[in-house]
């Protein structure tokens, strides 16, 4: 402990000038920890217990070093209180923040890595250990001092404008400058000027983060298939490079491939599981590719990692319970009546880790009477449903969530003119929101469970492939097998007109087969004009006109 500091950083003023706080639950390692950094030169030391005190501490007072052990008992972690404070913005990038720890597993060591601390200390810990390391860290914070103070102030042109001049006179961080312009540049739009770093370093070395800074450019200028290929070759060459495996999945999605970027992030999840936001990509992925069982796993993996998490959120109950609810509609088995119990636990759990939320509540008891219907109890459904109906007269007042929540559950019970009626007036409601639009329609095509929209989709593909084949008899009985699961959806519906046109002009004497498009066009009488078939429904229905002509 008397060891004797001669490195130039361990000048008691460069020390001594800055703020440190500690965190670990044991004392005897904060007291020895404050030991060392007093015989660094450090003055002004704050040992803090647990994580709750420690973020309260940095919400109130400047803090230039932390030094945070992994491991703090119940609750949360080290890697919890690095997510908070970057969330929070709490942590300046002229901060440190060291993990230390005495746990190398590759979980933790990925998770904690994914928030990006200065470093890692590995206990145990001596004065010459850490003189070296924060002693180095604390010579680079000093020296790119004022390029950091522009960017926490968004000062990105002077933040720019300082990475230049300091390139000829800090050769020593030329990575890091050059890093941070690239970085700097995609932050203004200026993509130009940012490939052309990442190209020159590229040029010299083949560094990951060029790689995966230069597919960012590539993806921003909607260069998807030269972004996706580099980022695959990324990805293999470098598995532990969890940014590019998100970038990839990204990538994937821009070119309308959700399947593979699944892939891809379930990739990721097996080598680092601890993210929560990539553990919730992955469950939205899922559920919109139809794949319950990995949406369900990804959502279960998101509930529990929000547990300490800044990035807990009551839609990821929502999601699970309402997940849960699909997986477990029309199966009365003694494996589905676990999977409802587990979505009723989960309603309950959000209940209570969010109380006193008007909206919550009501959605809550939606999703609840959805369960009871899927498992056949009819009798508790509707007693849930009437005392649901008063508080949603006004769908504006409870939100498009809410409203899309309530229509389904009106459909699993058998009111599906009062679903219909009521998607209508929320389309009229969120015109003007597209993405809104978009979930209505949805809904309005597929009132029904996960396990049929997939058979009917299926069977949709099939009927299509025989009539691009020119088999019009069996693409006809394929649209009349999928009919039979969704009668009103509009792109089937539109899909038997074309192939029923199709026979009429083969078989022009046949008047049953234009009494039969009329009687499909006429299923969708009521389609909305926002509707996204709405346009071809009008061309076929001029079709049959002159058909009749």
């Amino acid at each position: 402990m008397n060891t004797v500091v001669t490195n130039s950083a361990s000048d008691r003023g460069v020390f001594g000038s800055l703020a440190y706080l500690v965190i670990d639950d044991f004392e005897n390692f904060r007291l020895s920890m404050r030991h060392m950094l007093r015989g660094c030169g450090a003055d002004n030391i704050e040992l803090v217990a647990h994580a709750r005190p420690a973020v309260e501490y940095c919400t109130y007072n400047h803090v230039d070093v932390v030094l945070c052990d992994y491991n703090l008992g119940d609750g949360m972690n080290g890697q919890h209180i690095l997510e908070e404070l970057r969330h929070k913005k709490l942590l300046k990038r002229t901060s440190l923040f060291l993990l230390v720890t005495s746990e190398s597993s590759r979980e933790m060591v990925m998770g904690a890595r994914e928030n990006q601390p200065d470093a890692y200390l590995t206990k145990p810990i001596n004065l010459a250990m850490l003189e070296k390391r924060l002693g180095s860290l604390i010579n680079q914070r000093n020296a790119l001092l004022p390029i950091n103070r522009e960017i926490d102030r968004e000062n990105y042109p002077e933040a720019i404008s300082l990475c230049i001049n300091a390139l000829p006179r800090l050769p020593r961080y030329k990575t890091w400058l050059m890093k941070t312009l690239g970085e700097l540049y995609f932050q203004l739009g200026d993509l130009s000027h940012a490939i052309k770093i990442y190209d020159e370093i590229l040029s010299q070395r083949e560094l990951p983060w060029a790689k995966h800074g230069r597919s960012k450019v590539l993806l921003a200028n909607r260069h998807y298939e030269e972004a996706v290929e580099c980022l695959r070759q990324l990805v293999a060459d470098h598995p532990d490079y969890m940014e590019a495996y998100d970038l990839l999945s990204e990538g994937l999605e821009c070119q309308n491939r959700p399947a593979q970027a699944q892939k891809i992030l379930e990739q990721a999840t097996r080598y680092s599981p601890n993210a929560l936001p990539r553990q919730k990509h992955l469950a939205e992925l899922a559920e919109s590719n139809q794949d319950m069982e990995t949406a369900v796993q990804a959502w279960r993996k998101t509930v529990n990692l929000g547990a300490h998490s800044i990035h807990d959120s009551a839609d990821h109950y929502l999601s699970l319970s309402n997940t849960l609810c699909e997986l477990s509609d029309g199966n009365t088995s003694r494996e589905g009546k676990a999977i409802a119990k587990e979505a009723f636990s989960t309603l309950a759990e959000l209940e209570k880790r969010f109380p006193g939320n008007h909206i919550l509540e009501l959605r809550s008891r939606i999703t609840q009477c959805r369960i009871y219907a899927g498992q056949e109890n009819l009798q508790e459904a509707e007693k849930v449903l009437e005392s649901v109906r008063p508080q949603l007269n006004n769908i504006r007042s409870v939100g498009l969530e809410t409203g899309l929540d309530y229509t389904k559950t009106l459909y699993s019970l058998g009111y599906g003119s009062e679903a219909k009626s009521l998607l209508g007036e929320m389309a009229d409601e969120f015109s003007d929101n597209s993405a809104a639009v978009r979930k209505i329609e949805s809904l309005l095509d597929e009132p029904v469970s996960f396990r049929t929209k997939i058979k009917a989709r299926r069977l949709n593909r099939e009927g299509i492939a025989a009539f691009e084949s020119g088999n019009l008899k069996e693409a006809r009985n394929i649209f009349i097998n999928a009919l039979e699961m969704i009668p009103n959806h509009p792109a089937l519906n539109l899909n038997q007109v074309q192939v029923l046109i199709k026979e009429y002009e083969v078989n022009a004497g046949n008047k049953a087969l234009k009494e039969l498009c009329q009687y499909h066009l006429n299923r969708l009488a009521g389609l909305p004009e926002q509707h996204g078939q709405y346009r071809r429904y009008l061309a076929l229905q001029r079709k049959l006109k002159e058909l009749n002509q």
